[in-house]
């Protein structure tokens, strides 16, 4: 289990990322998918990879903790940087621009939404993005491509 480890974690960890967009989060979840896997290492049947086997363990557990409720914590001011920063108008710019990606990003079909999160949240290769959808690394790469195109649009596809 340690080798399976050692291949996947950061596999499963950059999954959970894109997903919870939490890093203590990810961190706690990866740490749970791995005990899970060993608690139902027996019901591992291998018509999957080892990482798609794992992803969806964390997948569900990262519902699981949607469920039960689990949210980001307050930011406190303690914790925000000292260094001066953008001005608060480049702040709201920033944010604005932001929102609005997330809003097209958020509108796309769910496949093309997996995977944009995955490659730009979760900093996943095509192939790692191809392992955990059980896809091919090509159609990692073709999809993330469509989906580009589709955002530059505004969200709406040219050839429809």
């Amino acid at each position: 289990m340690r080798e399976v480890y050692q291949r996947h974690a950061q596999t499963v960890y950059k999954f959970l990322l894109a997903k919870t967009r939490d890093e203590h989060l990810a961190e706690e979840l990866t740490q749970e998918t791995f005990y899970q896997a060993v608690r139902s290492v027996d019901r591992f049947d291998g018509t999957c990879k080892v990482s798609v086997w794992l992803c969806q363990i964390a997948k569900h557990l990262w519902y699981q903790s949607l469920r039960k409720g689990r949210r980001e914590a307050p930011v406190s001011p303690e914790d925000l940087p000292e260094s001066p920063g953008p001005s608060a108008e480049e702040s709201v710019l920033e944010r604005e621009g932001r929102m609005d990606l997330l809003k097209l990003v958020h509108n796309l079909p769910e496949t093309q939404k997996e995977v944009v999160y995955l490659r730009a949240f979760g900093g996943l290769s095509f192939r790692e993005i191809g392992d955990v959808c059980g896809k091919t690394e090509t159609w990692a790469r073709v999809t993330f491509y469509r989906s580009k195109e589709k955002l530059r649009n505004g969200g709406v596809n040219n050839e429809e």
